[in-house]
């Protein structure tokens, strides 16, 4: 599982013009799931992100969670993650886990993630979505289950 991590001061995610989606400060997590993953992937990124100290500190040192300063999440399904890019121009998507079986393990991660108390907002899976972010920073990590 393969997560883009974008620390913001606002985001939102558009389906056919109409906003569906809108955080203010926190992350907004692009979450890829791949051929293989299991729940396990999913709890290890919920903790990973939820536990992640990034924000400022009255210091202003990174040095706080995203729960220690109220911040909220919005998670987008984003298979384009698992592009394969090494052969020709097209990329593949063949390492994406099967539609059925992302959104299945995508719903796992957003429950875990609703029950640590955080304010959890989401795309929806499988639709075209505009999403919209003023990147805080800017902070960008990127976040790959296999690579523990």
């Amino acid at each position: 599982m393969r997560a883009v991590l974008q620390r913001t001061i606002r985001a939102e995610v558009r389906v056919d013009g109409k906003i569906i989606a809108r955080i203010g400060r926190g992350f907004l997590v692009l979450l890829g799931v791949a051929r293989g993953d299991t729940e396990d992937d999913a709890v290890f990124l919920a903790d990973r992100i939820l536990g992640l100290r990034v924000f400022a500190d009255a210091s202003g040192k990174m040095n706080l969670a995203i729960g220690n300063v109220g911040g909220e999440l919005l998670v987008v399904s984003q298979f384009t993650l698992l592009a394969d890019t090494e052969s020709g121009r097209r990329p593949s998507f063949t390492g994406a886990a099967p539609p059925e079986e992302a959104r299945r393990l995508y719903e796992h991660f957003l429950s875990l993630a609703g029950k640590s108390g955080v304010k959890v907002e989401h795309g929806e899976f499988g639709a075209m979505m505009e999403v919209e972010l003023v990147n805080d920073g800017p902070v960008t990590i990127l976040l790959d289950s296999r690579n523990r």
